[in-house]
């Protein structure tokens, strides 16, 4: 983006604003705000470096972490940096450095598993680390969360727990009445000869 500069006459003296610098202070501070919201409502965040990734890489990952409810943020370090100051985030400091990359999701897992999932596949893609709540991860605590269940794995074995017991129930009632009939049957069957 070129620089515009312009000349403001005040009483003697020139003054030279430059466009793109005050533009870019307010993206900034933009960028540091979203960054902070990030930190502050995701269930879980994974830190990565992506050094080497071509842009179909990433945009394959992108891909996969929309799929999954999750989302994927490349920021400046120090930006990110700034946002986190004095936040239970901070812990992650030490992580940001070099080319890294943020994945987020609000469900404690979805990000880790496809942080994880994708780091299996891909040379230029390495977990370094993560936060979720309030808890610092290393690598191996963020592929530890990974291989958790996800929320909705977690609902589909919970709904299964409710429904098995009356299927039970139903099967069993049903039971004695389809034997008691099939006792009458054969009952029946023994008079008759």
């Amino acid at each position: 983006m070129p620089s515009f500069a312009w000349l403001i006459l005040t009483g003697k003296n020139f003054l030279s604003i430059t466009w793109s610098n005050t533009v870019d202070r307010a993206r900034k501070e933009q960028v540091v705000a979203e960054i902070g919201h990030i930190f502050e409502s995701s269930g879980v965040i994974v830190v990565a470096k992506y050094e080497g990734m071509s842009v179909s890489e990433m945009e394959s990952f992108r891909g996969e972490m929309r799929e999954a409810g999750g989302y994927v943020r490349v920021a400046k370090n120090r930006l990110s940096k700034i946002a986190i100051q004095g936040s239970p985030a901070e812990g992650i400091e030490s992580l940001l450095n070099g080319m890294t990359v943020l994945a987020y999701s609000e469900d404690p897992v979805s990000a880790a598993k496809i942080a994880d999932r994708f780091a299996k596949k891909s040379d230029h893609f390495e977990i370094v680390g993560g936060i979720m709540d309030k808890a610092v991860l290393d690598p191996s605590g963020v592929k530890a969360v990974a291989n958790m269940p996800s929320r909705d794995e977690l609902l589909a074995s919970v709904v299964s727990c409710i429904g098995s017991p009356a299927a039970n129930l139903a099967a069993a009632i049903g039971s004695p009445a389809s034997s008691l009939a099939s006792l009458l049957e054969t009952l029946s069957e023994q008079e008759a000869v």
